[in-house]
């Protein structure tokens, strides 16, 4: 059992395919660790249907570029640790706008004026979601 284990983390088995459940369970955890950090403005657009690159994005702001750092860290090493997922993290050194990629859902984490000037939101939402609204 162990050694299973200790292959499985070295990445010497094939990971299973995700089933729809463990997409869900990636989405859950990523929305929970969200609001534990103290994310603002969360919002999550469905794109399976619309688009083959996943299946969820997820869209949050951070106070300053500290505070989206710490998001971005805390959240990929918590996909790490509960999905046994490796994300890809584009964007931290700046912090402006951080992308995670966990695979099936892909998470945007923003300063609030950056979030505005993009509005990734109303390009995504094919007209699902109402428009951001702009930062005072």
């Amino acid at each position: 059992m162990i050694a299973a284990s200790k292959d499985a983390e070295t990445g010497a088995a094939p990971a299973p395919q995700p089933s729809g459940d463990s997409v869900d369970a990636l989405h859950a955890l990523i929305l929970h660790q969200l609001e534990e950090d103290q994310a603002q403005d969360t919002i999550s657009i469905p794109l399976a249907g619309k688009s083959s690159i996943a299946d969820h994005m997820v869209i949050a702001s951070g106070r300053s570029t500290r505070h989206v750092s710490a998001i971005a860290d805390k959240l990929a090493q918590r996909i790490k640790q509960e999905a046994g997922r490796t994300v890809r993290v584009e964007g931290l050194p700046n912090a402006d706008w951080v992308l995670i990629d966990a695979g099936d859902v892909i998470v945007h984490l923003f300063r609030p004026e950056v979030r505005s000037f993009y509005n990734l939101e109303r390009m995504w939402s094919f007209g699902d979601a109402p428009p951001a609204a702009a930062a005072n």
